[in-house]
């Protein structure tokens, strides 16, 4: 197991299946040593249901959060389809977060919290990055996070 899986092991964490494109795009594209990952929503909840709704209409930041963590979750399975190890993440580089907000919502980086977190505590300083989290109108299927991301890879 590599120190990645390990990390997700001791985190008690099991990543889902990477998700399958729906639309005419590719989930990732890779150029010299980033690989730039299409934006993805969240894998489902315990429930196994997928979240739906705005931040600040139907959703609390803690709620959100949540679905930012499930988010990453397939941020990682993606990069795990992609690379088949994970330990070739040489960084992640830049995080690009969208939330699905009421037009009062004020908080995407808290809830944008939730994908980094997770980032940081599955690759540690690795998993650090840059990152902008912003308010959308709407996300597809009402979604509430949408989130890309850009990582530096071995080659």
């Amino acid at each position: 197991m590599t120190v990645a899986e390990n990390r997700l092991a001791e985190l008690r964490i099991e990543l889902p299946d990477a998700p399958t494109p729906v639309a005419n795009y590719v989930p990732a594209v890779r150029t010299g040593n980033l690989l730039y990952l299409s934006g993805s929503g969240p894998a489902p909840g315990p429930d196994g249901t997928v979240a739906r709704g705005k931040l600040g209409a139907d959703l609390t930041v803690e709620q959100g959060y949540d679905v930012a963590r499930l988010v990453g979750l397939n941020l990682i399975a993606r990069l795990k389809a992609e690379l088949g190890d994970l330990d070739r993440v040489k960084r992640v580089v830049k995080l690009l977060a969208m939330v699905n907000s009421s037009p009062d919502f004020n908080q995407p980086p808290a809830v944008a919290n939730g994908c980094s977190d997770l980032l940081v505590n599955v690759f540690g300083d690795k998993g650090r990055h840059a990152r902008s989290a912003v308010g959308m109108a709407t996300l597809p299927g009402d979604i509430p996070v949408e989130i890309e991301m850009v990582v530096e890879v071995e080659p």
